[in-house]
């Protein structure tokens, strides 16, 4: 499966570069270097990197727990390993043109991390199953749309503030990311999410 080979590298890749700051330094998302130096892979390669273990694991945790199941529902509804690798990929992406518009021109400024498009995962997954528990703190269970709701709250709460080390930006925007897409592809799961409430 492709959520599999997905983890397999970035633990891979994350692990090499623990132990090699220079790996790390030339995968992560830097802006200032992407901007001047027009090195735009990195806006892919970021995602294979995380700042420590617990990094890592929380986010292919996350990743596994809701990637399996996106995978298999989007092959169900014919849309391939295409728009799964969009979804990824391109969650990603979206979730990283924010800082590379604000922080261009800051030389000091990096990310690491596959949190925006593990975001867009699990917003695809509200999306399908807004009525589904998801399990807060791994402990509450709560409908998922209630997660997503206070989710991109607090996301945007965080990112004002700005008092961690935590790309909540990311967080927010490959949310979004993830919730639209699958309705780009079939108009019709917009009504089924509005339908699973009784509208």
């Amino acid at each position: 499966m492709v959520t599999y080979l997905i983890i397999g590298i970035t633990i891979l890749v994350s692990f090499l570069c623990f132990s090699n700051a220079k790996l790390l330094r030339r995968l992560a998302l830097t802006p200032y270097r992407m901007a001047h130096n027009h090195e735009w892979y990195r806006v892919i390669t970021h995602g294979f990197v995380h700042g420590d273990t617990v990094h890592l694991l929380v986010n292919m945790f996350t990743f596994w727990s809701f990637g399996t199941f996106i995978e298999s529902y989007f092959k169900a509804l014919g849309f391939g390993n295409g728009a799964y690798l969009l979804l990824y990929f391109g969650g990603m992406i979206v979730a990283s043109v924010h800082d590379v518009l604000t922080k261009r021109d800051n030389p000091y400024y990096s990310s690491v991390g596959a949190s925006g498009a593990v975001s867009a995962v699990l917003f695809s997954y509200i999306l399908l199953k807004p009525l589904g528990m998801i399990y807060f703190f791994a402990v509450l269970p709560v409908p998922a749309i209630l997660f997503g709701v206070l989710y991109l709250v607090y996301c945007q709460y965080m990112a004002k503030r700005g008092t961690d080390n935590v790309n909540h930006n990311a967080h927010f925007y490959g949310a979004i990311y993830g919730f639209v897409l699958p309705i780009l592809l079939r108009p019709s799961l917009l009504q089924a999410f509005f339908g699973q409430f009784g509208f």
